[in-house]
Protein backbone atom coordinates (compact mmCIF):
# COMPACT_ATOMS: atom_id res chain seq x y z
CA UNK A 1 0.00 0.00 0.00
CA UNK A 2 2.52 2.26 0.70
CA UNK A 3 4.16 1.44 -2.07
CA UNK A 4 1.29 2.01 -3.95
CA UNK A 5 1.53 5.49 -2.68
CA UNK A 6 4.58 6.41 -3.30
CA UNK A 7 4.65 5.59 -6.79
CA UNK A 8 1.54 7.33 -7.28
CA UNK A 9 3.37 10.37 -5.64
CA UNK A 10 6.33 10.15 -7.61
CA UNK A 11 4.36 10.00 -11.20
CA UNK A 12 2.37 12.96 -9.84
CA UNK A 13 5.27 14.76 -9.19
CA UNK A 14 7.10 13.75 -12.48
CA UNK A 15 3.56 14.73 -14.61
CA UNK A 16 4.10 17.89 -12.79
CA UNK A 17 7.67 18.64 -13.96
CA UNK A 18 6.92 17.75 -17.59
CA UNK A 19 3.69 19.93 -17.82
CA UNK A 20 6.23 23.10 -16.03
CA UNK A 21 8.54 22.38 -19.15
CA UNK A 22 6.52 22.78 -21.44
CA UNK A 23 4.67 25.36 -20.43
CA UNK A 24 8.20 27.52 -19.84
CA UNK A 25 8.80 26.41 -23.93
CA UNK A 26 5.48 27.41 -24.77
CA UNK A 27 6.23 30.94 -23.36
CA UNK A 28 9.60 31.61 -24.99
CA UNK A 29 9.77 33.55 -28.04
CA UNK A 30 10.16 32.86 -31.05
CA UNK A 31 13.88 31.99 -32.21
CA UNK A 32 13.43 33.39 -35.57
CA UNK A 33 12.59 36.66 -33.81
CA UNK A 34 15.91 36.66 -31.30
CA UNK A 35 19.54 37.92 -31.84
CA UNK A 36 21.98 36.05 -30.55
CA UNK A 37 22.10 37.56 -27.01
CA UNK A 38 18.40 36.99 -26.39
CA UNK A 39 19.21 33.45 -27.90
CA UNK A 40 22.02 32.98 -24.95
CA UNK A 41 19.34 34.28 -22.27
CA UNK A 42 17.29 31.32 -23.15
CA UNK A 43 19.55 28.02 -23.93
CA UNK A 44 20.39 27.43 -20.63
CA UNK A 45 16.51 27.07 -19.74
CA UNK A 46 16.35 24.03 -22.15
CA UNK A 47 19.32 22.24 -20.02
CA UNK A 48 17.22 22.72 -17.07
CA UNK A 49 13.82 22.02 -18.27
CA UNK A 50 14.58 19.21 -20.69
CA UNK A 51 17.77 17.47 -18.91
CA UNK A 52 17.37 14.42 -20.99
CA UNK A 53 19.47 15.20 -24.46
CA UNK A 54 16.48 13.38 -26.60
CA UNK A 55 14.14 15.37 -24.53
CA UNK A 56 16.16 18.47 -25.32
CA UNK A 57 16.14 17.65 -28.79
CA UNK A 58 12.53 17.20 -29.38
CA UNK A 59 12.04 20.68 -27.61
CA UNK A 60 14.42 22.40 -29.33
CA UNK A 61 12.81 21.45 -32.89
CA UNK A 62 9.44 22.55 -31.35
CA UNK A 63 10.33 25.56 -30.48
CA UNK A 64 11.76 26.43 -34.07
CA UNK A 65 8.20 24.98 -35.57
CA UNK A 66 6.98 28.50 -37.54
CA UNK A 67 10.75 29.28 -38.85
CA UNK A 68 10.54 30.74 -42.40
CA UNK A 69 12.18 28.62 -44.98
CA UNK A 70 14.39 29.49 -46.88
CA UNK A 71 17.15 27.50 -48.68
CA UNK A 72 20.71 27.25 -49.04
CA UNK A 73 21.24 29.27 -46.40
CA UNK A 74 23.89 27.73 -44.38
CA UNK A 75 27.37 28.00 -45.53
CA UNK A 76 31.12 28.94 -44.44
CA UNK A 77 30.96 33.01 -43.96
CA UNK A 78 34.02 33.33 -46.70
CA UNK A 79 33.07 32.68 -50.53
CA UNK A 80 31.99 30.53 -52.03
CA UNK A 81 28.86 30.44 -49.58
CA UNK A 82 29.11 33.65 -47.62
CA UNK A 83 25.51 32.56 -45.84
CA UNK A 84 26.59 32.19 -41.80
CA UNK A 85 27.47 28.70 -40.26
CA UNK A 86 24.60 28.30 -38.24
CA UNK A 87 21.26 30.30 -37.80
CA UNK A 88 17.81 30.60 -36.65
CA UNK A 89 16.03 33.03 -38.42
CA UNK A 90 15.52 30.73 -41.82
CA UNK A 91 16.07 26.91 -42.29
CA UNK A 92 15.95 24.44 -45.25
CA UNK A 93 15.49 20.28 -43.83
CA UNK A 94 19.00 19.93 -43.46
CA UNK A 95 19.61 23.40 -41.75
CA UNK A 96 17.02 22.73 -39.47
CA UNK A 97 18.34 19.48 -38.50
CA UNK A 98 21.76 19.67 -37.65
CA UNK A 99 21.52 23.20 -35.92
CA UNK A 100 18.89 21.54 -33.92
CA UNK A 101 21.16 19.25 -32.61
CA UNK A 102 23.85 21.94 -32.20
CA UNK A 103 21.68 23.99 -29.89
CA UNK A 104 20.58 20.75 -28.28
CA UNK A 105 24.04 20.71 -27.12
CA UNK A 106 25.56 23.70 -25.80
CA UNK A 107 24.07 26.96 -23.93
CA UNK A 108 25.45 29.63 -25.77
CA UNK A 109 25.08 30.61 -29.40
CA UNK A 110 29.04 30.70 -30.17
CA UNK A 111 29.40 27.15 -28.67
CA UNK A 112 26.63 26.28 -30.80
CA UNK A 113 28.42 27.29 -33.51
CA UNK A 114 31.25 25.81 -32.56
CA UNK A 115 29.24 22.79 -32.59
CA UNK A 116 27.92 23.11 -35.69
CA UNK A 117 31.30 22.78 -36.98
CA UNK A 118 31.79 19.60 -35.53
CA UNK A 119 28.84 18.03 -36.86
CA UNK A 120 28.67 19.87 -41.04
CA UNK A 121 32.05 19.20 -41.53
CA UNK A 122 34.64 16.45 -42.08
CA UNK A 123 38.02 16.32 -40.57
CA UNK A 124 40.33 17.27 -42.86
CA UNK A 125 43.98 14.96 -43.88
CA UNK A 126 45.65 16.86 -39.94
CA UNK A 127 42.27 15.28 -38.17
CA UNK A 128 40.98 18.62 -37.64
CA UNK A 129 37.79 19.98 -38.97
CA UNK A 130 37.58 23.84 -40.28
CA UNK A 131 34.35 25.16 -42.12
CA UNK A 132 35.56 25.05 -45.51
CA UNK A 133 32.75 24.52 -49.06
CA UNK A 134 34.51 20.82 -49.83
CA UNK A 135 35.15 19.54 -46.22
CA UNK A 136 31.00 20.06 -45.68
CA UNK A 137 28.80 16.79 -45.36
CA UNK A 138 27.24 17.87 -48.73
CA UNK A 139 25.11 14.44 -48.85
CA UNK A 140 22.92 13.44 -46.28
CA UNK A 141 23.06 9.88 -47.36
CA UNK A 142 26.79 10.37 -46.92
CA UNK A 143 26.77 11.56 -43.56
CA UNK A 144 23.87 9.63 -42.14
CA UNK A 145 26.46 6.37 -42.95
CA UNK A 146 29.50 8.45 -41.70
CA UNK A 147 29.05 10.97 -39.37
CA UNK A 148 29.30 10.20 -35.65
CA UNK A 149 26.27 12.27 -35.01
CA UNK A 150 23.67 10.80 -36.85
CA UNK A 151 24.02 7.33 -37.12
CA UNK A 152 22.11 5.44 -39.50
CA UNK A 153 20.00 2.72 -38.17
CA UNK A 154 17.74 1.23 -41.13
CA UNK A 155 19.62 -1.88 -41.21
CA UNK A 156 18.57 -2.72 -37.31
CA UNK A 157 14.92 -2.18 -38.30
CA UNK A 158 14.43 -4.50 -41.41
CA UNK A 159 16.63 -7.68 -42.47
CA UNK A 160 18.96 -6.50 -44.81
CA UNK A 161 17.28 -8.76 -47.54
CA UNK A 162 14.01 -6.83 -47.21
CA UNK A 163 15.60 -3.50 -48.30
CA UNK A 164 16.29 -2.15 -51.18
CA UNK A 165 19.68 -1.52 -51.82
CA UNK A 166 21.23 0.88 -54.49
CA UNK A 167 24.95 1.39 -55.54
CA UNK A 168 25.45 4.62 -56.14
CA UNK A 169 28.60 6.98 -57.05
CA UNK A 170 27.40 10.40 -54.67
CA UNK A 171 28.63 13.89 -56.65
CA UNK A 172 28.67 12.07 -59.84
CA UNK A 173 26.11 12.38 -62.06
CA UNK A 174 25.30 10.13 -65.11
CA UNK A 175 27.61 11.99 -67.60
CA UNK A 176 31.02 11.19 -65.12
CA UNK A 177 30.74 15.13 -64.04
CA UNK A 178 30.56 16.55 -60.63
CA UNK A 179 27.33 17.55 -59.33
CA UNK A 180 28.94 20.02 -57.20
CA UNK A 181 32.37 21.21 -57.19
CA UNK A 182 33.88 19.45 -54.78
CA UNK A 183 36.82 16.93 -56.19
CA UNK A 184 34.87 14.23 -54.19
CA UNK A 185 33.14 11.92 -54.95
CA UNK A 186 32.00 7.97 -52.81
CA UNK A 187 30.65 4.77 -54.01
CA UNK A 188 28.69 2.75 -51.75
CA UNK A 189 26.06 0.11 -51.40
CA UNK A 190 23.13 2.09 -49.93
CA UNK A 191 20.04 0.45 -48.41
CA UNK A 192 16.61 2.15 -47.37
CA UNK A 193 13.22 1.17 -46.28
CA UNK A 194 10.67 0.72 -49.55
CA UNK A 195 7.58 2.13 -49.39
CA UNK A 196 5.69 -0.99 -49.06
CA UNK A 197 7.51 -1.67 -45.44
CA UNK A 198 6.39 1.92 -44.14
CA UNK A 199 3.42 1.67 -41.89
CA UNK A 200 2.43 2.48 -38.24
CA UNK A 201 3.92 -0.93 -37.13
CA UNK A 202 7.62 0.65 -38.66
CA UNK A 203 7.32 3.78 -36.26
CA UNK A 204 6.22 2.30 -33.24
CA UNK A 205 10.03 0.50 -33.57
CA UNK A 206 11.49 4.16 -33.63
CA UNK A 207 13.27 5.79 -30.30
CA UNK A 208 10.71 8.50 -29.17
CA UNK A 209 12.78 10.78 -31.64
CA UNK A 210 14.73 9.64 -34.94
CA UNK A 211 15.98 11.08 -38.25
CA UNK A 212 14.53 10.41 -41.39
CA UNK A 213 15.82 10.98 -44.77
CA UNK A 214 13.68 10.38 -47.86
CA UNK A 215 14.81 8.45 -50.78
CA UNK A 216 13.98 9.75 -54.42
CA UNK A 217 15.09 7.43 -56.90
CA UNK A 218 14.95 9.92 -60.00
CA UNK A 219 17.68 11.96 -58.56
CA UNK A 220 19.89 8.93 -58.73
CA UNK A 221 20.95 10.31 -61.99
CA UNK A 222 22.83 13.62 -60.39
CA UNK A 223 24.58 11.85 -58.34
CA UNK A 224 22.11 12.32 -55.11
CA UNK A 225 19.94 9.54 -53.19
CA UNK A 226 17.74 11.55 -50.65
CA UNK A 227 15.60 14.52 -51.36
CA UNK A 228 14.52 15.42 -47.66
CA UNK A 229 15.05 15.03 -44.14
CA UNK A 230 13.50 15.33 -40.95
CA UNK A 231 12.47 14.48 -37.75
CA UNK A 232 10.21 11.76 -36.64
CA UNK A 233 8.38 12.30 -33.08
CA UNK A 234 6.65 9.94 -30.72
CA UNK A 235 6.50 6.95 -33.34
CA UNK A 236 3.79 9.34 -35.02
CA UNK A 237 4.91 13.16 -36.40
CA UNK A 238 7.25 14.47 -38.69
CA UNK A 239 8.91 17.50 -38.20
CA UNK A 240 10.21 19.28 -40.98
CA UNK A 241 11.27 22.71 -42.95
CA UNK A 242 8.99 21.99 -45.62
CA UNK A 243 9.33 24.12 -48.94
CA UNK A 244 5.60 23.37 -49.39
CA UNK A 245 4.60 25.07 -46.34
CA UNK A 246 6.90 27.28 -46.23
CA UNK A 247 8.39 27.29 -42.76
CA UNK A 248 8.87 24.81 -40.44
CA UNK A 249 5.96 22.61 -39.17
CA UNK A 250 4.60 19.37 -37.37
CA UNK A 251 2.59 17.10 -39.46
CA UNK A 252 1.47 13.07 -39.01
CA UNK A 253 4.12 11.02 -40.57
CA UNK A 254 2.04 8.73 -42.93
CA UNK A 255 -0.38 11.83 -43.90
CA UNK A 256 2.63 13.54 -45.06
CA UNK A 257 4.33 10.51 -47.15
CA UNK A 258 1.50 8.99 -48.39
CA UNK A 259 -1.10 11.35 -50.54
CA UNK A 260 -3.72 10.62 -52.99
CA UNK A 261 -2.10 10.54 -55.73
CA UNK A 262 0.75 8.27 -54.52
CA UNK A 263 3.45 8.32 -51.91
CA UNK A 264 6.00 11.07 -52.41
CA UNK A 265 8.95 9.25 -52.10
CA UNK A 266 10.36 5.83 -52.96
CA UNK A 267 11.13 5.16 -49.60
CA UNK A 268 13.10 6.13 -46.41
CA UNK A 269 16.47 5.80 -44.63
CA UNK A 270 16.17 6.18 -40.53
CA UNK A 271 19.34 7.36 -38.16
CA UNK A 272 19.40 8.44 -34.16
CA UNK A 273 21.11 11.48 -32.96
CA UNK A 274 24.42 11.11 -30.93
CA UNK A 275 25.12 13.36 -27.89
CA UNK A 276 28.63 13.93 -28.08
CA UNK A 277 30.43 16.59 -26.14
CA UNK A 278 32.40 19.54 -26.70
CA UNK A 279 35.84 19.67 -26.82
CA UNK A 280 37.08 22.74 -25.33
Amino acid sequence: MVKTIISGLLLSVSFCQIQESYNWLKNQPKPWTLNEDEIDKILPGFKTHFPDFQDRLKAIARWRVNTPYEIFKLGEEVDPDPDPIIRLDVSDCTAHVLTTLAFAHEKTFADAKQKMIEIHYKTDSLGKKSPTYVSRWHYTSDRITANPYTINITDSLFKKEQLTRVNLTLNRKEDGLEFLKLNWNRTADFYFIPTNLIDQILLDKLPEIAGVAFVKNSYKKLGILIAHEGMILENKNLLHASSEAGKTVEVDFLDYYFRESGPLFDGIMIYKYVEIPLLK
